[in-house]
């Protein structure tokens, strides 16, 4: 059996727990929520900004890393930032 990863442990225990409930009209919740994904990543307007070359060489590395485009990795962060999704590291 493989080893679990911490998310995976933390699913496990939940799903054990019986936290996790069914929905009743699967198909239509996820319609529900496919629309809601669709009008998040909608991209239909388009920003210019000025940053400094170092903070612009740090997000292209870090988009390298998670594999997308550095300008795919600042939407992500700025969406989540709107959305009060974005939490503060400390330092």
């Amino acid at each position: 059996m493989a080893e679990l990863d911490k998310e995976e442990r933390e699913v496990l225990a939940a799903v054990e727990a019986a936290e996790w409930r069914s929905v009743r009209d699967k198909e239509r919740e996820m319609a529900r929520y496919g629309e809601y994904a669709k009008a998040t990543f909608r991209k239909d307007r388009r920003i210019n900004i000025r940053i400094s070359t170092k903070d612009l060489e740090a997000l292209q590395k870090r988009a390298l890393q998670e594999g997308i485009p550095y300008q795919t990795l600042v939407a992500s962060v700025l969406h989540k930032y709107v959305s009060g999704r974005l939490a503060e590291r400390e330092a």
